[in-house]
């Protein structure tokens, strides 16, 4: 499967999902904890409450943010593991500058962040 289908069906499948199911499913591979951080909340208890069917709504821009990196997470898990998925989030990057995707990605820098997982599942280092 070429990387464009990945990337096409990925964002087909985030844009569709209901965002509390988007936050539950982030919750459960990341914790809420880097949710938290990865989105730009300050409250770490804050994604348990997004990911409750009946709870608040993330505003604009932290959706934003937590439909990245839903979209990135299922990218790397699909292509490697859940378990190599995490370890790129929460590790230094050196598409990023050393910074951490989550960092990058609390930060706005999406086309940076997207072209650092497109590069890492493309086994590419062109810094």
């Amino acid at each position: 499967m070429s990387i464009s289908t990945v990337i096409n069906s990925g964002y087909m499948e985030t844009a569709r999902l209901d965002i509390h199911e988007l936050v539950r499913r982030l919750n459960t591979h990341l914790g809420p904890t880097l949710v938290a951080a990865l989105s730009g909340s300050k409250d770490t208890k804050q994604p348990i409450r997004w990911a409750k069917q009946c709870g608040p709504t993330p505003g604009p821009a932290f959706e934003n943010r937590l439909r990245l990196a839903h979209r990135l997470w299922g990218y790397l898990a699909d292509a490697e593991s859940d378990h190599v998925a995490r370890a790129w989030f929460i590790g230094g990057n050196p598409w990023l500058g050393e910074d951490t995707p989550i960092t990058a990605i609390r930060e706005d820098r999406h086309k940076e962040v997207t072209a650092a997982v497109t590069a890492f599942l493309q086994d590419v280092y062109d810094a």
